[in-house]
């Protein structure tokens, strides 16, 4: 009785452990890239006001991302394959350091292809958002609603329950606001631009880019 009580506990256990390890990685994988970001020495025009676009692989694949903005200093501290939980990890490095004046903030791709619910991505949001408020007093903030894409298109509905989510919070805060692309990157039928996209159908080229950037470009003095 007691080795089927065992068991029952051990099978138990590795579903637990297993469960975590999908839902809580370990933000020290990215620490080679986050110590390369911080390193960058920028040497700004001091009349420019600074934005800092931090996030991941969507981010940090908008090479010529200063090129969009030439108004203002630039900051790509995007890093691949992240979370919103990596991102609260790396906070400090990553967005307080620099004090922007604005902050463009995009997560949750990868966390609801990586089995996140919508309600546990948006606690982490919140809980970012919250804490870059209170270190940072004059900064506004500008989360980038997660973009929709051919490669993970089967997720849409949860990806347009998490945007819900996201646009309702920032709504209510203030120095916060809400950048809908995914709207902007959908057809007039409701489908995803197939020609926004380079060959893996997640990441885009520069056409999805443009339209990233007529949408952020609003929320710039």
């Amino acid at each position: 009785m007691k080795q089927k009580i065992d068991l029952k506990l051990l099978v138990l256990g590795i579903l637990f452990f297993g469960f975590v390890s999908v839902n809580a990685q370990d933000p020290n994988r990215f620490i080679k890239t986050i110590n390369q970001l911080d390193s960058i020495e920028y040497h700004f025009d001091n009349n420019k006001k600074l934005i800092v676009f931090a996030g991941s692989s969507s981010i940090r694949m908008w090479k010529n991302v200063s090129a969009y903005f030439p108004l203002y200093n630039v900051i790509n501290n995007g890093f691949g394959g992240s979370h919103f939980s990596d991102l609260i990890y790396f906070r400090d490095k990553l967005i307080t350091k620099q004090n922007p004046d604005f902050l463009f903030i995009y997560e949750g791709d990868n966390d609801i292809a990586g089995e996140k619910s919508p309600g546990k991505v948006y606690r982490d949001a919140k809980k970012l958002i919250k804490e870059t408020k209170r270190d940072l007093r004059k900064t506004k903030i500008v989360i980038i609603s997660p973009k929709p894409s051919i490669a993970r298109w089967n997720l849409h509905k949860k990806y347009e329950k998490l945007n819900k989510k996201l646009k309702k919070f920032a709504e209510k805060e203030n120095r916060v606001k809400f950048a809908d692309v995914w709207s902007a990157m959908l057809d007039d039928s409701g489908n995803v631009y197939q020609d926004i996209f380079i060959e893996d159908g997640l990441h885009m080229n520069s056409k999805g880019y443009d339209i990233w950037k007529k949408v952020l470009v609003k929320y710039l003095d």
